[in-house]
């Protein structure tokens, strides 16, 4: 027997030991929770409320003695409808109809879920048994202490397409057919929000490590250790209304500050604050732009102090000021590692601010920091804390903050772990096993909550990591340590489109890739040339890379020049150029940073974002619009001088124009574009406003 409990804008199922709750959640979504005996009362995962526009005025139109028992929504605008029937119940809640069907005919029946269009009765996604017997498509597997193994599978459609899941080094746009791990790793950005060509998009809010399979004969979500099945499901009209409805839920970026859209200049490591204030002062010399420049790692005392080293940074606030007189911010890298030689250490530890173990002493990593003569084991602050969380932003407050430093670097912020077992961790929000890939969100917290409570504005956090909901903090993702090589360049384009599509707007990679690199080397310089014409339509703008000659890892090393006047004169009046360009596209990325604060739209995105009624347009996976007026075809091989191009578009809609030529060409074509060695093919809209040359 099954049982159903309406109310004005949910639905409770209950069967068995099994709860399934489901609720109107936002315009035209839900949110599933399903768990044995009772759903939990509280959530570690993105969905902290319901969207505000929603529910708020939903008023019950029936309740317990409407026909049917149903409930719905009768002035919300929102056209909610909850109602059972003998053969069922459904919610409907704009263009979402989640419909439960119980079929007493099977082996052993369960309730089981399918969503659909609204306004066309079109199927969407459908559950699907694991086995036609059992388990059906929700499973919790016990292990005595009162979590579970859970699964999630849902219908397999043949020619569906799904895009975002994150950041991954794997190369496909498209990640339908693929087994992907639901872990943080370096490169390894996760955060499981899917949108697909069927017209929904998917959040999994279950932050306990796992894993996901595209299967053709299913898509099933699997967690090693969760306390419930939790999911976010949307069947807004578009992708663009997907990605706002996204936003709606999880939150939304705060405008990109005016300093961030220029470019950005690291290596390795600059260790003194000489080192550092000469390359600023070259590129004044110069006449080089420049809006932001980085104090890496081991520029402190120790890991834990969150302090400049006196002995190689004498006057910080003598330095920013003159950075500040150039118009250059400085970056300061903040690792959540600490070190036993920490000053702070003893609070960290008999405070109970570190994140713990559940074997074993508490260090999950080994490095030479200062003051050690080999390697050697730290531990890392719990972000999930809220009590960590105002102890590390007090240290950083008085020793960056006050100094004048407001933009922030949070490296290996996964956490990076050494064994990579997160399941031995254990946070102040829960086990490792259920929790750990919240941990770069709540750092991210940690930094934007200080602020707010500093009375600054909001800035650019720098992650190495994220998950769904970071965006909401300011965290900027880069694409971490990729290889400094012409596949790796390859990956990035599709890398930086499903991240997008996952929620971070803000979003960069190393210009040149991370290891390795000659600067003098010929090859090499074709490969930063290239990068940079890539990086120049990305949202940040930013170069970095441990270059040859490099060193073992430690705080002695620097790494080698990593400059734009690095690579010879040829290379860099090339890079003065793109430069230049990036210059002219301020105001114009500005513009599109403040339509991604209104509406969740990220400035760089695959072409079916605007051009979702184009099947062409789904198939492209090697270019992207960068806003709605440029339209960005990276060069990602060596000695290539020319590629295909296809314009995306209805024939006889809007042209497209050569950015460099001034030629037009009608949409929904393919072309052959030239790609001489001083740029890339790029178009506009015929109707833009835009110029990339003077």
């Amino acid at each position: 027997m099954v049982s159903y409990l309406p109310s004005p804008t949910s639905l409770e199922v209950r069967h068995g030991h099994e709860v399934l709750r489901i609720e109107a959640w936002g315009t035209d979504s839900a949110r599933i929770r399903a768990a044995l005996y009772r759903v939990p009362t509280s959530s570690v995962g993105a969905l902290d409320d319901v969207p505000p526009q929603f529910g708020a005025s939903a008023t019950a139109r029936g309740g317990a003695d409407a026909p049917n028992g149903s409930a719905a929504d009768g002035d919300s605008g929102f056209g909610v409808i909850v109602e059972t029937t003998a053969g069922g119940a459904r919610l409907v809640n704009g263009e979402l109809t989640v419909t439960v069907t119980f079929d007493e005919s099977e082996p052993y029946p369960v309730p089981h879920l399918t969503f659909t269009r609204t306004s066309s009765g079109a199927e969407l996604l459908a559950e699907s048994r694991e086995h036609f017997w059992q388990p059906a498509a929700r499973v919790f597997l016990g292990n005595g202490s009162g979590a579970y193994e859970i699964h999630q599978q849902f219908a397999s459609y043949p020619d569906e397409k799904l895009f975002g899941l994150g950041q991954r080094t794997h190369g496909r746009l498209n990640i339908k057919g693929l087994a992907l791990d639901l872990v943080q790793r370096n490169a390894e950005v996760n955060i499981p929000f899917v949108l697909s060509d069927r017209g929904y998009g998917l959040l999994w809010n279950v932050p306990a490590v796992g894993r996901v399979e595209f299967a053709e004969n299913a898509t099933r979500w699997q967690a090693g250790q969760a306390r419930e099945i939790d999911y976010w499901i949307t069947a807004a009209p578009t992708p663009a209304a997907i990605l706002e409805r996204y936003a709606d839920a999880t939150g939304y970026t705060p405008v990109l500050p005016d300093w961030a859209s220029g470019f950005w200049q690291s290596k390795l490591r600059y260790r003194t604050q000489d080192e550092l204030l000469e390359v600023a002062r070259e590129h004044t010399r110069l006449g080089l732009p420049l809006s932001v420049i980085v104090a890496d790692f081991f520029h402190w005392s120790a890991m834990g102090d969150y302090r400049f080293d006196e002995t190689q940074w004498p006057d910080v606030p003598a330095m920013v000021t003159e950075l500040a007189s150039l118009g250059v911010e400085l970056m300061v890298s903040i690792w959540p590692t600490v070190s036993p030689l920490s000053e702070n250490f003893a609070d960290y530890r008999d405070r109970g601010l570190l994140v713990g173990t559940d074997q074993g002493v508490e260090f999950l990593q080994t490095i030479q920091d200062k003051g050690m003569a080999t390697p050697m084991p730290v531990g890392f602050y719990d972000a999930s804390n809220p009590e960590t969380r105002e102890y590390v932003w007090g240290l950083v407050s008085r020793n960056y903050l006050d100094a004048g430093i407001r933009v922030f670097w949070l490296d290996a912020s996964e956490p990076e772990l050494n064994p990579a077992h997160p399941s031995n961790m254990h946070l102040y929000a829960g086990p490792g096993a259920e929790v750990a890939n919240i941990y770069p969100r709540d750092n991210a917290r940690l930094f934007a909550e200080g602020m707010a409570a500093a009375g600054q504005p909001p800035t650019v956090l720098l992650c190495r990591s994220a998950w769904a909901g970071s965006q909401k903090y300011g965290a900027a993702v880069w694409s971490g340590d990729i290889p400094a090589t012409w596949r790796s360049l390859t990956e990035q384009v599709r890398a930086g489109l499903n991240i997008a599509i996952s929620g971070i707007p803000w979003w960069t990679t190393d210009i040149g890739g991370f290891h390795g690199g000659d600067a003098s080397d010929p090859a090499y310089q074709e490969l930063v040339t290239r990068w940079f014409q890539y990086g120049v339509f990305c949202p940040l703008f930013r170069l970095h890379g441990d270059r040859e000659p490099r060193t073992p890892t430690g705080y002695a090393m620097t790494g080698g020049p990593n400059e734009v006047w690095s690579f010879g004169d040829d290379t860099f009046a090339l890079l003065r150029d793109v430069l230049e360009v990036r210059e002219r596209l301020r105001p114009y990325i500005h513009d599109q940073m403040r339509l991604a604060s209104a509406t969740g739209l990220p400035p760089m995105r695959p072409l079916f974002v605007d051009y979702p009624d184009d099947p062409g347009a789904w198939m492209v996976d090697d270019q992207f619009l960068f806003g709605p007026d440029i339209l960005v075809c990276p060069i990602t091989a060596p000695g290539q001088r020319e590629r295909s191009v296809y314009l995306p578009g209805a024939p006889g809609g809007g042209r497209w124009i050569d950015a460099y030529t001034g030629d037009s060409f009608a949409p929904g074509q393919t072309i052959t574009a030239a790609a001489p060695l001083s740029h890339i093919p790029v178009y506009l809209r015929e109707e833009s406003q835009v110029s990339l040359v003077s």
